[in-house]
């Protein structure tokens, strides 16, 4: 059955079709939603969330625009409503005393292979933490628009459909971004 029929057959109240459709798109939500929020738990609920909307809105989808953007829209929206609740919390990192001194729960990226050279994987580790910090000095919706190019591999005119906005209008918030990027990224490259 192709995308086109299970939609409609999970309009018509299909409970199968429309698990088939999460099942198609379950990882791509939870990798988008990860990779903009940057924390499990928020990427676990914008996922359920998401689903959850799709469910309730589906019967109203008109086939304007392809399943995947219309999904991603969703994603994308609940995404930024987080990052703007989160900057309007400011929210603290989680340290803990460990028997190695503190640590912070909210790193990601924790070097894993003992193997390798140490100095490329300080230079690593210190990039890591470069680009972190200059993704989260990015507006929500320049954030969202480089991951979504650079991240997800999306074309320019598919962000802007996503975003409802036009093509040029994504194309623009990009350039900004990746200024941005390479301004305090400079001397790594």
């Amino acid at each position: 059955m192709d995308e086109a029929a299970l939609i409609r057959a999970a309009q018509k109240g299909d409970a199968y079709a429309f698990e088939r459709l999460v099942k198609t798109y379950d990882h791509a939500v939870l990798r988008l939603a990860y990779n903009l929020l940057r924390s499990q738990e928020d990427a676990a609920e914008v996922y359920q969330e998401a689903f959850l909307r799709v469910y309730r809105n589906l019967p109203q989808f008109r086939f304007d625009c392809t399943f995947h953007t219309w999904l991603y829209r969703i994603v994308t929206n609940l995404c930024l409503d987080y990052l703007r609740k989160r900057r309007s919390r400011r929210e603290e990192p989680v340290v803990v005393e460990t028997p190695n001194g503190d640590r912070d729960l909210s790193e990601r990226w924790a070097e894993r292979r003992a193997d390798g050279d140490p100095q490329r994987r300080v230079m690593s580790q210190q990039l890591r933490e470069r680009v972190e910090k200059v993704l989260a000095s990015l507006t929500p919706r320049e954030r969202l628009v480089f991951e979504l190019r650079h991240f997800e591999g999306l074309k320019l005119r598919a962000i802007g459909e996503v975003l409802g906005a036009s093509e040029e209008a994504a194309k623009n918030c990009l350039f900004r971004a990746t200024q941005k990027m390479r301004a305090a990224l400079g001397d790594f490259v």
